[in-house]
């Protein structure tokens, strides 16, 4: 098994540039896709899933790439002038710098959104082939949008055009989760249910219908603006938007190992 390597690359010019911090196990040999994981909203790198995922592709020589969007975990940056697109470039930047062959994109929450437009983005410059697979974990995409901007109160579409942003307490940390204008701006530049998004590689997306945070109708909602083909969707009936229980990081690495499988078959 190849050591786990830390690196810290910049991303970005002059006044915008912030350093990316990522962990990445190199493949021990030809065993099958990489796998790049794409966390959700304030998430890291060092969450359980994440962690799992790449042990487990450790276990079989094949490799792995986890990073932190900038102002998230070790990486630098101010998290206010986080945006999908801002997210999406340096996503972008670490699948060039790291990995080789064919990768399994596996997402979580809004690293789910940020897996289907780094899709799109692939395609456009021609490198749809190194897609091998999707894993979406209680997916996000268009979250903005979709799920959060029909239940804005007054108070907080007031305070996004005054002061440009609004917070609100989360159960998964001491610190209230800010939302930002150019954030909701940049989300409507970045939908992706707008359309077919052309995915030419297999899709798996688990959902948990106990999920208080993406209604298991919103991964029913993305399957409608996937091809027709090769997109399965478990429902996980007491599963909830982590999805961090033994059993469900059971059911992701399977997910992962199918797609491998198809990969190199």
């Amino acid at each position: 098994m190849q050591a786990i390597q830390p690196h810290r690359i910049t991303v970005g010019r002059d006044e915008d540039a912030r350093e990316i911090a990522a962990l990445y196990r190199p493949a021990a040999g030809a065993h099958g896709p990489g796998v790049v994981w794409l966390g959700g909203y304030r998430s890291d790198m060092t969450g359980g899933k994440a962690v799992a995922v790449c042990a487990h592709q450790g276990e079989k020589g094949a490799a792995c790439l986890r990073f932190d969007y900038s102002g998230h975990g070790a990486s630098g940056g101010e998290f206010r002038k986080g945006t999908i697109s801002r997210w999406l470039d340096e996503s972008l930047a670490m699948f060039d710098r790291f990995t080789e062959g064919p990768q399994i994109l596996a997402g979580s929450s809004m690293g789910c959104w940020i897996a289907l437009r780094l899709v799109q983005e692939l395609a456009r410059r021609g490198d749809e082939g190194r897609v091998a697979g999707l894993v979406l974990i209680a997916p996000a995409p268009d979250f903005t949008t979709e799920l959060m901007e029909p239940e804005l109160t007054e108070a907080q579409r007031a305070a996004l055009a005054s002061q440009g942003y609004f917070e609100e307490p989360t159960p998964y940390g001491p610190d209230p989760n800010v939302y930002t204008r150019d954030l909701f701006e940049d989300g409507a530049r970045n939908r992706v249910l707008d359309g077919i998004i052309d995915v030419k590689a297999p899709v798996r997306i688990l959902q948990g219908m106990e999920d208080p945070d993406v209604p298991w109708r919103h991964a029913l909602k993305l399957v409608e603006h996937l091809p027709a083909t090769n997109v399965e969707v478990t429902l996980i009936r007491d599963g909830d938007h982590r999805l961090s229980r033994p059993e469900d990081i059971a059911r992701i690495l399977a997910a992962i190992d199918a797609i491998a499988e198809q990969a190199t078959a």
